[in-house]
């Protein structure tokens, strides 16, 4: 009877494992950001970082922080923070050149870099927590600066090559229909002589009816 005993936990083990395959993975902190964001130089430019949270937001636990790297040697520098609001890392390398725009609440914690410096080239990195989720979510982004807009680019030829083509359909298709009336016209020609040379041979060359008629 003993055996009996000792399998009774089996049902329970196997129902645990069916819990633990049907709880959804993939539900805890998860930080979205674009992976490359392009700045004019003097522009202002918004970094934009959501994320997703298993558990509503209370700013009494949640935290965010805000880092920069310019190089992959350099150090990685936090310049902003969230303890119930946010606030900048004092002294930071932007001044007050940062604003968070931002709304944890809503699940966004972007900011915006005012006049854009070629040196704030680098890689930003978003760092969140929302407890009670237990892990803390990263997101980057890498931030190119150019010293000019790209040139817009020129339709022109396209504009030329669409048009030329157009063209060349219209005359394709009206010479389409050009030949097409030349042949009607030529058939219904011949129709009209068949039909002339069948009554010319029931008549002779005076206009009388032939011998076999009479």
């Amino acid at each position: 009877m003993r055996p009996a005993a000792a399998a009774a936990p089996a049902p329970r083990l196997a129902f645990s494992l069916l819990l633990l395959a049907l709880v959804p993975r993939g539900l805890g902190m998860e930080v979205m950001a674009p992976a490359t964001i392009g700045a004019l130089n003097g522009s202002s430019i918004r970094l934009t970082c959501t994320f997703n949270s298993c558990y509503q937001v209370e700013k009494k636990h949640f935290s965010l922080n805000w880092t920069y790297q310019g190089c992959s040697n350099c150090s990685e520098d936090a310049f902003l923070t969230f303890k119930l609001r946010a606030l900048p890392v004092e002294p930071n390398r932007f001044g007050n050149r940062v604003e968070f725009t931002g709304n944890p609440t809503k699940n966004d914690v972007s900011f915006t870099l005012h006049d854009v410096q070629l040196d704030d080239e680098g890689v930003y990195r978003c760092y969140v927590m929302n407890p009670p989720d237990r892990h803390k979510g990263l997101a980057k982004i890498d931030l190119k600066v150019i010293t000019e807009e790209p040139p817009e680019r020129d339709s022109t030829v396209a504009v030329i090559v669409g048009t030329t083509v157009g063209v060349l359909l219209a005359v394709v298709i009206l010479a389409l229909v050009v030949v097409k009336c030349v042949r009607r016209k030529k058939q219904q020609q011949l129709n009209t002589d068949d039909q002339k040379t069948e009554e010319e041979g029931k008549t002779d060359g005076e206009g009388h009816p032939e011998e076999g008629t009479k």
